[in-house]
């Protein structure tokens, strides 16, 4: 059976204040902005010269976080889904989760160095790198650490086979295991929708308001 979560939709500016507060790191306490993307000319993608943009270095953005783990002996295929919201500056992020794929909300922080995840449910953990935070909270995997390249709509530096569209924009691409897609709205460089999969039946499906 799957466990799914529910959560009324959080209010953006409440967890933009959040998410900037955790991410302070100038006397300046200058607030986090959505960057637009750039273009710039890179390497050769698939025999296509193409200009590809570069990687945010700093924004802001909400949306819904999906995960759905495949069945096993004991359980049927099983999923939670979260309403988020992602502060980046840098190697820096931190990220507010409201029902939060079972453990009710939680926050996520990363500087570069260290993992942080504080939960209702777990206390504070950390770890390494934000995936064995995540799996080592909830038993879910996600490919964290690739996000800020794919969500500026940019393959990782260690993604392999990259597509593209007629636009130039990044349609698929691969990393590990994980195979990603990514969906745009209308002529909009910056992708909506990420989904990544991984061949035992492993899924993260995330929308994106930049």
């Amino acid at each position: 059976m799957s466990v799914l979560v529910h959560a009324n939709k959080p209010n953006k500016l409440a967890l933009f204040a959040a998410v900037t507060t955790a991410l302070v790191i100038t006397s300046g306490c200058q607030s986090l902005k959505t960057a637009n993307a750039t273009n710039q000319p890179s390497t050769t993608l698939q025999g296509q010269n193409a200009e590809q943009p570069q990687k945010l270095e700093n924004f802001n953005i909400t949306g819904k976080i999906g995960v759905t783990m495949p069945a096993n002996d004991t359980t049927g295929t099983q999923g939670g889904s979260a309403f988020y919201a992602w502060g980046q500056q840098n190697d820096r992020f931190a990220i507010e989760l409201i029902g939060a794929l079972g453990i009710g909300k939680t926050n996520i922080e990363y500087n570069g160095q260290t993992a942080t995840l504080v939960s209702e449910k777990t206390g504070t953990l950390t770890a390494d790198d934000p995936e064995t935070l995540l799996k080592k909270a909830t038993g879910w995997q996600a490919p964290i650490s690739q996000m800020p390249y794919w969500i500026s709509g940019r393959p990782a530096p260690s993604d392999s086979a990259p597509q593209l569209d007629d636009q130039n924009r990044l349609i698929s691409s691969v990393n590990g295991e994980w195979s990603a897609s990514f969906t745009y709205k209308g002529s909009d460089k910056l992708p909506n929708k990420i989904s990544a999969v991984l061949p035992q039946g492993n899924k993260v499906v995330m929308t994106i308001n930049h």
